[in-house]
């Protein structure tokens, strides 16, 4: 049987794909939605990896979090910021990311603008840990990175 779908969009809505909570197990984030678009439905199992979008209202963050597996993201929506472990990224539309693993990150809509990104993952990894305050010290040095971080 063909599984094979197009999910068609609607003003960064997708037909059939629900608006889910960013997260509920913590609260180091603000103003942010996901949408799970492929790879998380039993007839979607077939695939390797997790396409998800991720959406930031102006002046919110997502979590500032590390893990072990690696993620693309691309910008389809606004502008914004990134901390990338020791620096500040200024991101935009069209813009491509590769999050390495074990990297300090976090994005932040402070623009003025929503921020849009589609996060593609492999489909088993590791769950995001918040970094330890002994960590951000060894390895947050940046002065502009330590006051921009949201916890």
């Amino acid at each position: 049987m063909n599984k094979s779908k197009v999910l068609k969009n609607n003003q960064y809505h997708w037909t059939d794909v629900e608006r889910k909570q960013y997260k509920t197990e913590t609260t180091n984030f603000k103003d942010i939605h996901r949408y799970g678009l492929l790879g998380e439905k039993e007839e979607e199992q077939q695939l390797n990896s997790q396409t998800r979008y991720f959406e930031i209202q102006p002046g919110g963050y997502s979590s500032l979090e590390l893990h072990r597996h690696p993620h693309t993201v691309v910008i389809i929506r606004g502008k914004g910021s990134l901390i990338l472990e020791n620096e500040i990224h200024d991101i935009d539309l069209h813009d491509v990311i590769f999050i390495s693993p074990e990297t300090i990150h976090q994005f932040h809509a402070d623009q003025d603008d929503h921020l849009g990104f589609i996060c593609v993952v492999d489909r088993y990894r590791d769950r995001p840990t918040i970094p330890s305050q002994d960590q951000l010290d060894v390895r947050i040095t940046n002065p502009e990175v330590r006051e921009k971080i949201k916890l």
